[in-house]
């Protein structure tokens, strides 16, 4: 080093120092392999080559050309628009969007072979859109037709379907104005009496118009025999009858007529936007990434309610840091991923109030996760809500399915995701409703009835309706289905209660005569009259029998739920009032079907479904309902039914009133005799009754002794013996 350190002081100042050996030819190549010299050298290699066999890449290039129009013709304009339009998509992250919007979609694809098709018939197509309309004739030209009908009916399926409906119904008026000759099918009748032979649009304004007093009652046929409770609503119910019951095209079964579906209303669904859902669902992510929670929204769902969005979780990843030198000696920091784990589904149910303030809803509901799916459901208010029409739902495939296994199909809604529910009463087979005032049971309750009244003729199913409100159920009054008129007073509904009881029973000892198993195998090989028919009970406010009668009340029902399923007898009760001394942990055990409507607490929640939701309702038929199978409650809209379809149905059934209806004895047994009511006679009454003609005073220990039986046995022998006028030892 100090050899080293006196040369360089022997140097002339001014005077650099030597090179070292290969530093020039180093700094050259690291010139050459800097970016921008590197892609200049490339582009000349490039144009270089290109220069050199131009001639053979301007042939090559003349006939792809060549081949390329005479196979597509003036098609490749148009292909070259759908690559643009696919490169849009992909850059601009619209792929969701074109899923959810697929219909319109290939309908414009089938625009664009149209207008192929058209280029074809000039000449311009290529042999691509010469195949496409096959001959450049009639048929051809028939073709394009076709296919552009086609297009319009992917692209606008609702305008489609709303005037095809509404051409059918121009025809259909046609063809009932078209007068019949003498001796017809039909004679052509005034607008006011014109009898249905198709299915009508039923308008939004109740048909039931009354008639003037100048206009003389028309002469109704023998089926038509109203009973005396029903004169004030006489003419009203011809006139429904005229409408809707003298088609010809009725469902008859033992005699009644079934009225048609086209009694209901046709309810129009409201429709929701998808930009505004697909709005909501990125408000949904950034609000959760702001809070530091990895999620994405993977499926929308409308309903006619709210509308349920599927957040799939994300990944929580660590990293770390890793410090590198590269070949030029710098130091770079890159990220590298140690672990992921996936986020956890309380991460995101905890942060409820937080969306709701993000999306400016009055509150939201979580699913988590949704049934059958690796999804979380944040269930979110619509700002218009649509109703639910009972029509709607029993035309559905999912009612059907029920109803051609059962004659208890129920129809209850619409779930969040716009999917129809129904339900079998049979199979159920009881089933409990709670909720605030003004949340929607008496509406569920209405709506049950005249599910049944659709399906099911007096022979099949009877009703005891108990009403302590006294203004729900009365309009029920005049069908033919019900076995005692509507119950309105408390004490009368407590007998009545015990009555049913005592069928019960009555029905076991026919089942037990004939073998049957159930009620399904006693009617099996039976028609009409001789068919034992399905009674169902149903009670719209537990909470006033409760007050009257809280033990009586309470074993009643829980003895029917137990044991009356077999027997054909089914109860429907329902509460404003959920909590523990009206829907009791008995009650509620053997009602493992319940509907839960807006509460007012979550304590009330639980009381019902034993877990809380329901307290988040949105009221007017917003409800969760429990099946017995399933082990959380599904949200769902309830079915609507208007008064003037309530009406309709009643006055049809009540103009089918005949004397030959099937009787049904419906006593109320007094609380004396409740007991002999509830429980079948003894096998040892007849012995008992013969022991006290042989001595003129017994006691209960005597009949302990002589019959062979423990005391509690003996002692209600003796009550009964009493009752019947024996004396007991040592009276007078």
């Amino acid at each position: 080093m100090a050899n080293k350190r006196q040369a360089d002081s022997k140097r002339k100042p001014g005077r650099k120092p030597k090179a070292e050996k290969g530093s020039a030819g180093r700094r050259f190549f690291h010139f050459i392999w800097l970016p921008p010299v590197r892609r200049l050298i490339l582009a000349v290699i490039i144009a270089g080559l290109l220069f050199w066999h131009w001639s053979t890449i301007s042939a090559w290039a003349d006939s792809v050309w060549d081949d390329a129009v005479g196979l597509f013709g003036w098609g490749l304009l148009l292909m070259l628009l759908a690559f643009l339009t696919l490169v849009w998509i992909v850059w601009g992250r619209r792929v969701l969007s074109v899923i959810y919007h697929w219909n319109q979609w290939l309908g414009g694809a089938v625009f664009v072979l149209v207008l192929w098709g058209i280029l074809a018939f000039f000449g311009l197509g290529g042999s691509f859109g010469r195949g496409i309309i096959g001959n450049a004739d009639v048929g051809g030209a028939f073709g394009l037709v076709g296919m552009a009908i086609l297009g319009f009916v992917l692209v606008a399926p609702g305008l489609c379907w709303r005037y095809t409906a509404r051409f059918f119904a121009w025809l259909g008026e046609r063809i009932k104005a078209r007068p019949a000759p003498e001796g017809g099918i039909y004679v052509e009748p005034s607008n006011a009496e014109r009898p249905m032979l198709t299915p009508p649009i039923v308008p939004q304004q109740p048909p039931i118009v009354q008639p003037p007093p100048t206009r003389e009652p028309e002469v109704v046929t023998s089926v038509l025999t109203p009973t005396p409770a029903q004169q004030d609503l006489q003419q009203v119910a011809q006139e429904v009858w005229k409408k809707y019951g003298q088609s010809p095209a009725l469902v008859t079964v033992d005699g009644w007529r079934l009225p048609p579906i086209e009694i209901l209303d046709n309810v129009p669904e409201a429709e929701f936007g998808q930009a505004d859902n697909m709005q909501r669902a990125r408000v949904i992510e950034e609000a959760l990434a702001s809070y530091g929670v990895a999620a994405k929204v993977v499926q929308i769902n409308a309903g006619p309610t709210v509308t349920q969005f599927g957040v799939e979780p994300g990944w929580d990843r660590k990293m770390k840091e890793v410090k590198e030198r590269d070949k030029d000696g710098n130091i770079k920091v890159r990220l590298e991923e140690v672990s992921k784990t996936r986020v956890k589904v309380e991460r995101i149910t905890s942060l409820g109030n937080d969306l709701a303030l993000a999306l400016a809803a009055s509150s939201i509901r979580f699913e988590a996760p949704v049934p059958g799916k690796s999804v979380v459901g944040i269930e979110v208010p619509n700002s218009i809500f649509g109703l639910v029409g009972l029509r709607g739902v029993i035309e559905t495939s999912a009612f059907q399915k029920i109803e051609t296994k059962s004659k208890l199909g129920l129809a209850l809604g619409k779930g969040a995701g716009g999917e129809a529910v129904a339900g079998d009463l049979s199979r159920m087979p009881h089933l409990l409703i709670a909720g605030a005032t003004g949340s929607g049971k008496t509406v569920c309750l209405n709506s049950i009835i005249c599910c049944l009244l659709l399906h099911t003729t007096p022979n099949d199913v009877r009703f005891i309706m108990i009403d302590p409100k006294r203004v729900e159920l009365t309009t029920f009054n005049s069908i033919p289905h019900l076995a005692v008129p509507v119950i309105v007073d408390t004490q009368k509904a407590l007998g009545t209660l015990r009555w049913l009881n005592k069928e019960m029973d009555k029905r076991y000892q026919t089942l037990a005569t004939v073998g049957a198993r159930n009620i399904e195998g006693y009617n099996k090989n039976k028609e009409g009259d001789e068919k034992l028919p399905y009674l169902v009970l149903v009670v719209d406010e537990l909470a006033d029998l409760m007050m009257a009668g809280f033990d009586e009340v309470e074993h009643v029902l829980c003895r029917l739920a137990q044991l009356a399923r077999a027997t054909g007898i089914h109860l429907i009760v329902a509460t404003q009032r959920p909590s523990v001394d009206v829907v009791t942990g008995l009650i509620k055990a053997n009602f493992p079907t319940r509907i839960s409507f807006a509460v007012t607490s979550q304590v009330d929640s639980r009381t019902i479904l034993d877990m809380g939701g329901a307290e988040k309702l949105l009221g007017r038929g917003d409800m969760l309902y429990m099946p017995t199978e399933a082990a959380k409650p599904k949200r769902l809209q309830g079915c609507f039914v208007s008064d003037a379809e309530r009406e309709r149905l009643v006055y049809f059934w009540g103009s089918q009133q005949r004397e030959e209806a099937i009787p049904l004895r419906v006593e109320e047994i007094t609380a004396a005799g409740a007991d002999r009511g509830i429980f079948p006679e003894d096998p040892l009454l007849e012995a008992a009754r013969q022991l006290a003609q042989e001595h003129s005073h017994i006691s209960t220990s005597y009949l302990q002794r002589r019959l062979h039986i423990g005391y509690p046995r003996a002692a209600r022998l003796m009550e009964q013996l009493e009752e019947e006028g024996y004396r007991r030892e040592g009276e007078a």
